[in-house]
């Protein structure tokens, strides 16, 4: 039969990236989205491991290399996403890939 995913069914906190390519890299102002069930205003965001802003915007543009993540009640926290400042990178794109699957890849610099 069917089993879900987790306690709460298949809900799960996400971190968008925009533009979606990974890893995110701060000169192609990245904009981060939190999407999960509940207030949009209740939003927790977290850098490098520590709170900040608690019931912050529902997304922000990066303006500081770091990795974050963002929590929303009832869903929990995000899978962490890390952006940086190199300059090169191999990007690929930022969705679900598995084997088999065709790749473009980006080398930016």
């Amino acid at each position: 039969g069917w089993c879900p995913l987790s306690p709460t069914g298949a809900q799960t906190t996400q971190l968008l990236v925009e533009p979606p390519w990974m890893p995110a890299v701060l000169w192609d102002k990245v904009t981060l989205t939190c999407q999960g069930s509940g207030t949009a205003g209740a939003t927790t965001w977290y850098k490098d491991g520590q709170s900040w802003g608690k019931e912050g915007p529902n997304n922000f543009l990066v303006t500081v290399r770091g990795t974050y993540r963002c929590d929303r009640p009832g869903t929990g926290q995000s899978s962490p996403v890390t952006v940086l400042d190199d300059w090169l990178v191999l990007q690929v794109p930022a969705q679900l890939l598995l084997e088999g699957d065709t790749v473009t890849l980006r080398c930016r610099h």
